[in-house]
């Protein structure tokens, strides 16, 4: 048996190395599955990975992707996802009701661990949040009763993104400009600074949510488009500051939501034979992109 997958060898810009090949599969054993890839993201962690940026490097060569939707093929008897086949080991597949919505599933999981100790009341703040994660946050917060201030860069679709936003249940969304302006200090007479600052940016954006903090709060750091490291103001330092690198405990976190509770965000689909060309990791962080 064989597949087809989208392979690199070396760290360079995605459209100069990753290459579309012909992979022979292992046999199936007693403990391991054969499934079919249907789809699979391509997030800018990803395009990341190939360029060599991303903070845990892959063995090369790697196949592109980290998640992705398969099916379990029926038998008698590091796994990139960018690819049409492969074969898993039996403990490393978790078996999905059949109305679990696929794009949702790996971001709900995230989503739900960063909220998961908070209370109604509580405001969260977060600087990518048209992203897949940031959009599970906000509408699993809502209906726990967790505020949160949504940050997105300014665009000629700004009033249509904001709209959208809201309707999933964001309770604020604000440009990254505003982070600097008298507007927050307004905002924070009717409701508490937030204990949880969710960065998936990193950079001079990161530095703007350690500003607005309360004394004790954490900043979790999930990504960072912006490539640019974090710089922690002296009067901040009694902030926590975390690092979320390791997927979060699936089988746990699939139990605490109904999946339901989170709706789909928006996703491009390409062919899966498409190499991602070096604007791949901008449009995904903008709105979604996958093979399919």
């Amino acid at each position: 048996n064989g597949c087809t997958a989208l392979l690199y060898r070396n760290h360079e810009e995605p459209s100069q190395i990753v290459q579309l090949e012909s992979m022979e599969l292992p046999s199936v054993g007693a403990k391991s599955v054969l499934v079919k890839l249907l789809a699979a993201p391509v997030n800018p962690s990803h395009i990341n990975m190939i360029q060599g940026t991303y903070a845990i490097p892959p063995d090369l060569p790697a196949v592109g992707g980290n998640e992705g939707v398969a099916q379990v093929i029926p038998r008698d008897a590091g796994l990139g996802t960018w690819r049409t086949a492969a074969v898993l080991a039996e403990d490393d597949v978790i078996s999905l009701p059949r109305l679990t919505p696929a794009l949702t599933l790996y971001n709900m999981c995230i989503a739900l661990l960063f909220v998961c100790e908070f209370i109604p009341g509580d405001t969260v703040i977060q600087n990518a949040a048209n992203s897949g994660v940031d959009q599970a946050v906000m509408q699993i917060a809502a209906a726990r009763g967790i505020q949160t201030i949504n940050v997105v860069r300014d665009r000629p679709d700004l009033t249509q993104l904001i709209d959208r936003l809201k309707a999933m249940g964001a309770s604020h969304v604000i440009k990254e400009e505003t982070l600097r302006w008298d507007e927050m200090k307004e905002l924070f007479k009717t409701r508490p600074r937030p204990k949880l600052a969710l960065n998936g940016v990193g950079g001079k954006s990161a530095t703007e949510l350690l500003h607005h903090l309360q004394v004790g709060g954490s900043m979790v750091r999930y990504g960072g488009m912006a490539k640019q490291p974090v710089t922690v103001p002296v009067v901040r330092l009694f902030i926590t500051l975390k690092t979320i690198l390791q997927g979060p405990t699936r089988a746990v976190t699939l139990t605490m939501l109904p999946p339901s509770a989170v709706t789909s965000h928006d996703c491009s689909q390409v062919p899966r034979d498409q190499i991602p060309d070096d604007s791949a990791g901008e449009e995904a962080g903008s709105g979604g992109l996958g093979l399919a």
